[in-house]
């Protein structure tokens, strides 16, 4: 699998990083999950940075944006003589080029399910790492095509009675096998909970953290739904 035209990196350095510990910054337990699977010790900053998108951005963009923020905004909270590779993501759902985000109550939640119900949209995620010494800094995109199950207004509304949707933009979860939303995927699945575990792995390797086995196969196909057991919600 490949990142979109917007993966970049700057500026570069021969810092090694193969030894600094690594740190999420984030208070999503979804992430903290996800980034677990991976099978290296990490610790938490939570961070807060508001999410509205800018006039004019691509969802690529927003993402990208965001996520180098969530980065800066961890870096600020670390002593100056901690050496981290501070990893941060952000997640936007795109419908016929119109942002998703969250949803602020049980109605708005409804509305963003039947509007999904039955179709294609696009799941887009952010992931950056940033050396906290040496600045050095790498952000990719990923994107998933998914399409929801058709599901009736009463499955719709008991799911959203459960409180599951409102914290999660377009308001569901791939990983809730009671509800299970999601008919079918093109993409990395742990994109869609919303930390691109594939892209992680490549991303951390060129700084020369090695992660534990296998996350793409043949043709760069994506290995996450197989090696996060598709993650019970």
């Amino acid at each position: 699998m490949s990142g979109d035209p917007l993966a970049y990196a700057w500026p570069d350095s021969t810092t090694d990083a193969r030894h600094a510990e690594l740190i999420l910054a984030s208070t999503s337990p979804r992430r903290h999950e996800l980034l677990a699977r991976l099978g290296l010790p990490f610790e938490i900053v939570p961070v807060a940075v508001p999410e509205n998108p800018l006039s004019g951005e691509t969802p690529g963009q927003t993402a990208t944006r965001l996520a180098l923020a969530k980065a800066h905004a961890a870096l600020a909270r670390l002593p100056r003589e901690t050496h981290a590779l501070i990893i941060a993501a952000d997640t936007v759902v795109v419908y016929r080029g119109q942002l998703l985000g969250k949803p602020e109550t049980p109605e708005a939640a409804v509305a963003m399910l039947r509007r999904l119900r039955g179709k294609i949209h696009r799941v887009i995620s952010a992931v950056a790492v940033l050396d906290s010494q040496s600045g050095r800094t790498r952000v990719r995109t990923e994107t998933t095509r998914v399409r929801l199950r058709p599901m009736s207004d009463e499955e719709i509304r008991r799911y959203v009675a459960t409180g599951d949707p409102l914290d999660k933009a377009g308001a569901y979860a791939i990983q809730n096998r009671t509800f299970h939303p999601v008919e079918s995927i093109q993409g990395c699945y742990s994109n869609v909970v919303g930390l691109p575990l594939c892209a992680l792995a490549e991303e951390l390797g060129e700084f020369g953290v090695r992660v534990p086995g296998e996350w793409h196969a043949g043709h760069g196909a994506c290995q996450c739904a197989q090696r996060t057991g598709a993650m019970p919600g």
